[in-house]
This record gives structure tokens, C-alpha cells and sequence, in this order.
């Protein structure tokens, strides 16, 4: 349960992570948790498809500066979001910008900074293995590479997931209707009220995720 503003930073390796929501509604699912049932406001949720080795994100520049004008705190699913680069990180801590990582809120700055030079240490190894592993399978003849996919053909892919998604959210929320109406009936009249009554009832989130907050409460009713 978390008070005040935030910004959440969303971040995928590769454009099918992004188009398919691959990880990134995982990400997007733990911010919710984390942040579910508190007095805040989510000023904006930013998404980035940039390898975790690059430290020049446009998308992070973004939210630290959404950050910075509304004096919110940058929310983030896990550490490796950010980078496996203690430069970036610190950076990063330099910049002014308050953050949390959801998988440990409770980290200091000198905890982030020994965390990101051990991630920073385990991706350097996992590319070294994976670069001799490669050439080991080349010495072999084994053909490297595979079947490539437009960016036309991912639009498309991605359009179908998204109408999938968004089918499936209507359904859920005509379902959700006549509950809620039913709630109000019994004179529960607030958001939270009515967010209250349905985790009572144990009656999942649209998303199947986490706790029912007023937040999702007004959003199910708008929509």
C-alpha cells in the first residue's frame, strides 16, 4: 500500500516482447500490486523496448523528467529493468529522482548499488557463455540463425493479441456489471466500498491479479 505520485517504467528487450506483451504485462501486474490499495496516483505509465546493455533509453529519460515535474517516485517491476550497469545505476541515484523496485522496496541506495554490479557481473558471464556455446555450435556446421519476421507480419500479430485481449476485458467487465450493481443496492455507495465487497466475495480483478482497489472499481464502471 503506497502513498503519493508515480511514474511506472516499463521495459521489454525486443520489439515481439513488446508487440505481444511478453513479461510486460507481468510488470505491469506487480506495480499494480505493489502500489494496490493505497492513496496514490499513477501520473503515467512509460514503456521502453531497449536492450538492458544500452544505458540511452529516450523512454527512461521521459519518465525521470515526468518524475522531476510532478516530484513522483519511478516505480519499477524488478532492478534488471533498469540495467545490468552500475554506471547507469548510478546515474540513475545522481539524478535526483526518488525510485523503488518492486521486488525490494525496502533497498537502499548502497544495496541497489552492490545488486547492480553483481547483475552487471552475471550478464558479462551469461554473454560469454552464450558467445562460446555460439561458436562451438558454428565449428560443428550447425546453421545459426532462423526465420525471420516482418515488422509488418509483428504489427499484425500484435493488433490480434491486442483485440483478443481487449475482447476478453469486455467480458469480464459486462460480467462484472451486475455485481456491482448488486453491491450498490446493499447501500455500498463508495469505490471503496464496493472494492471492499468484492474481495469479500472473492471475486477476481479483470486481470485476474491482485486485490480490487477503488481505482479498478471506477475503471470497470467507466468501462
Amino acid at each position: 500500500m503506497e502513498n503519493g505520485k508515480f511514474v511506472s517504467y516499463l521495459r521489454v528487450s525486443t520489439a515481439r516482447q513488446g508487440i505481444s506483451g511478453l513479461g510486460l504485462e507481468a510488470q505491469r501486474a506487480a506495480v499494480a500490486a505493489f502500489l494496490d490499495g493505497g492513496d496514490w496516483t499513477l501520473v503515467e505509465e512509460v514503456l521502453e523496448v531497449e536492450s538492458g546493455k544500452r544505458n540511452d533509453r529516450p523512454a527512461l529519460a521521459t519518465a525521470l523528467k515526468l518524475c522531476r515535474k510532478h516530484r513522483a517516485t519511478l516505480v519499477i517491476a524488478k532492478l534488471d529493468r533498469l540495467a545490468r550497469n552500475v554506471a547507469f545505476i548510478s546515474n540513475l541515484m545522481e539524478s535526483g529522482v526518488e525510485f523503488v523496485a518492486v521486488d525490494m522496496p525496502q533497498a537502499n541506495r548502497f544495496v541497489v548499488h552492490i545488486l547492480a554490479a553483481v547483475a552487471e557481473q552475471e550478464a558479462e558471464a551469461i554473454s560469454k557463455r552464450t558467445k562460446a556455446a555460439l561458436a562451438a555450435a558454428k565449428a560443428r556446421g550447425t546453421k545459426l540463425g532462423g526465420r525471420r519476421v516482418s515488422a509488418e507480419r509483428f504489427a499484425e500479430i500484435g493488433a490480434a493479441a491486442r483485440q483478443v485481449r481487449s475482447q476478453k476485458a469486455s467480458q469480464v467487465r459486462s460480467e462484472l456489471v451486475p455485481t456491482i450493481t448488486a453491491i450498490r443496492a446493499t447501500g455500498a455507495s463508495s469505490l471503496r466500498a464496493i472494492a471492499a465487497e468484492l474481495n469479500a466475495r472473492g471475486i477476481p480483478t479483470p486481470r485476474r491479479v491482485g486485490h480490487w482497489s477503488a481505482v479498478q472499481v471506477q475503471r470497470a464502471m467507466e468501462r
